[in-house]
């Protein structure tokens, strides 16, 4: 979080409270942010006695965390009955409506016959797997006109989605408001902001997880860049919000609590070194390597150096204070999918398995961005809700007045 960032952001000076809701990415690991979203609803349900308005303002979704931001922006409409909608959706998920790949069974025979078959794949899409079911399940589930409905009943303020592109290397965010025009783009270095309606394409390229899914082309600036997963040199995951005027920041990440054992060693011979599948783990989880927590750090430690300037020079500065409450797994989410792993469609095992990528303690890190299936996704809907509960004061706090 730049400092550039906070002074802008407290100039806009919004005419009531806005709270922001920002989901970091991670594929299926996303499933996790179901959970502690049902459980607040949960909350928020009970401390009103009954049914309760939308809670957010302002939407920030990053990969398939932007996935589910479009999700529920869809049904912001319908209050908080928006987060049982969302994990109903979870609960039909399935992997094979977000990706496929057609390899034959005997490639699991050789490393050499899975690593042509899967570059041969790679070749013609410029990707290993094929993400048109994802296409076709956004179209059948995200009802964008309902998104522009809730915008124009106020139901939430403004829904801002994340993607990095391969053409120039710049992260950014787009966002879309009732009135798109009215608002300024700002221009962060490496970072960019334009407002234009969301389209099906933009969850598309901000879900693209590098060397999985495909690059999606996107038109910003007057021509076509090609963009891939919004998590890629994401340096301020919060700085989207405070630009839209949040004054208080919910964020769900989904990574590690820590990283120890992810390299995944042989159990036979730690002399050889990481596996493929602890190597390609990891590679993964740089790719998603959230700078969530050192953000959250800088927000508050600037909103703390607001707080304790004297009252009277404090009142006639143009900034306001940003509340930020972070929430992430407390378990790793790598050892919740190694215990799943068999569940990943026949094709991919047999792929990745003839690979080799699938062995060892890093085997589960790789498996856990694409274990779409019920066992998994509603482990980590239990965990994130059991999270949830455990801050259960620092979450009605965090929505008191």
């Amino acid at each position: 979080m730049s400092l550039g960032t906070i002074i802008h952001a407290g100039l806009v000076r919004p005419t009531r409270l806005l709270r922001a809701l920002v989901l970091m990415g991670g594929g299926a690991r996303t499933a996790y942010q179901v959970g502690v979203l049902q459980a607040l609803a949960a909350m928020l349900r009970l401390q009103a006695g009954g049914p309760a308005k939308f809670p957010f303002q302002v939407l920030v979704g990053t990969s398939a965390g932007a996935l589910n931001i479009a999700y529920i922006a869809s049904a912001a409409n319908r209050g908080l009955e928006a987060f049982g909608d969302l994990s109903l959706f979870w609960s039909k998920l399935r992997s094979r409506d977000v990706y496929d790949l057609d390899v034959p069974r005997w490639v699991r025979i050789s490393r050499i016959a899975a690593a042509l078959t899967l570059w041969r794949h790679t070749r013609q899409r410029g990707a290993l797997l094929d993400n048109m079911p994802l296409v076709d399940t956004l179209h059948r589930t995200i009802s964008l006109a309902a998104i522009d409905e809730a915008l124009a009943m106020k139901a939430i303020d403004a829904v801002a989605i994340t993607a990095s592109s391969y053409t120039s290397g710049v992260h950014w965010t787009f966002c879309h408001t009732e009135r798109d025009r009215k608002h300024e783009p700002w221009v962060r270095p490496g970072r960019r902001a334009e407002f234009q309606p969301l389209t099906i394409e933009h969850l598309m390229a901000s879900s693209a997880i590098p060397f999985l899914f495909p690059a999606t082309p996107l038109w910003v600036d007057g021509h076509a860049e090609y963009f891939g997963d919004g998590s890629m040199r994401q340096v301020s995951p919060l700085s989207p919000a405070m630009h839209l005027g949040a004054h208080k920041i919910l964020v769900v990440g989904v990574g590690q609590p820590q990283r120890s054992g992810i390299i995944g060693l042989p159990d036979n011979s730690a002399s050889r070194g990481p596996s493929l599948g602890g190597i390609a783990g990891h590679a993964m989880a740089s790719v998603f390597h959230d700078t969530l927590q050192a953000d959250v750090e800088q927000a508050q430690r600037v909103t703390k150096t607001l707080q304790q300037l004297p009252r009277e020079i404090s009142a006639v500065l143009p900034y306001r204070n940003v509340e930020v409450l972070a929430i992430q797994p407390t378990q790793s989410l790598d050892a919740i999918a190694t215990q799943h792993a068999q569940l990943l469609p026949k094709s991919v095992r047999r792929a990745l398995g003839g690979l080799g990528a699938l062995k060892g303690g890093g085997g589960g890190a790789l498996a856990s961005y694409l274990l779409f299936e019920p066992p998994f996704v509603q482990a980590l809907i239990s965990l994130g809700e059991q999270d949830a509960y455990a801050r259960k004061a620092e979450l009605l706090a965090f929505f008191s007045s």
